[in-house]
């Protein structure tokens, strides 16, 4: 699904307008990366946890060359699903 298609969803849904839901959209983005860059996790309840975390450095080969090298530490995203959206997807 695309954001325009889950804007018209959302506004059908809720009787908003899709430009009031575009707005709501774009402004809860921005709380969650917020959130996320300040190193806070997010629960939404219902679907799950957004969480930064630290991935150290670690050594990889390339499958082709069979070169060796390093990966640098970097902070990801990680999701994690909770109990009821893993019951509805399966």
């Amino acid at each position: 699904m695309t954001t325009k298609e889950l804007i018209n969803n959302i506004a059908e849904k809720t009787g908003m307008t899709k430009k009031q839901v575009e707005q709501l959209m774009t402004a809860t983005t921005k709380v969650i990366n917020t959130s996320l860059q300040e190193d806070h996790s997010v629960q939404l309840q219902n679907f799950g946890t957004l969480e930064p975390k630290e991935r150290r450095a670690r050594q990889v080969t390339n499958p082709k060359t069979g070169e060796k090298s390093v990966t640098r530490a970097k902070r990801v995203v990680s999701f994690r699903a909770n109990n009821k959206l893993k019951t509805i997807v399966k």
